[in-house]
């Protein structure tokens, strides 16, 4: 599976933007996926997730409430939709495919990830 992400640039604290992931080598619908996202001098932390069907999302703490991961299986497209960005939102976001096997299931941890894609940079003003 290759993926691509994409949509990242600079916006202003309080803003929004939208970051799509493009796959191919695989049927889309066969396989969870999440973003990402790796701060400067900092590890990466999950962003959120979503499982094969599209009914099932996680997210992480910090992004509660203002991101949404939309999942479009008929049109193969992953979007992370990012409002009331904050400074501390600045960072490099990827997109990742997960194999794993349970039905319907949202991974958090990276190394239930299998192909990644290379991210976009998003940096938040203040």
């Amino acid at each position: 599976v290759q993926l691509q992400a994409s949509g990242g640039g600079l916006v202003q604290a309080g803003g929004s933007l939208r970051l799509s992931c493009a796959t191919s080598g695989r049927t889309f619908n066969t396989y969870a996926m999440g973003w990402f996202r790796q701060a400067p001098g900092k590890e990466r932390e999950f962003v959120a997730g979503i499982s094969r069907s599209g009914r099932n999302r996680i997210f992480g703490d910090p992004v509660k409430g203002r991101f949404t991961i939309p999942r479009d299986n008929a049109k193969n497209t992953l979007t992370l939709e990012m409002n009331s960005l904050k400074p501390e939102d600045t960072a490099v976001y990827s997109c990742a495919v997960s194999e794993g096997g349970r039905w319907d299931f949202v991974y958090r941890r990276q190394s239930d990830y299998n192909y990644w894609g290379q991210g976009t940079l998003v940096t938040v003003s203040s």
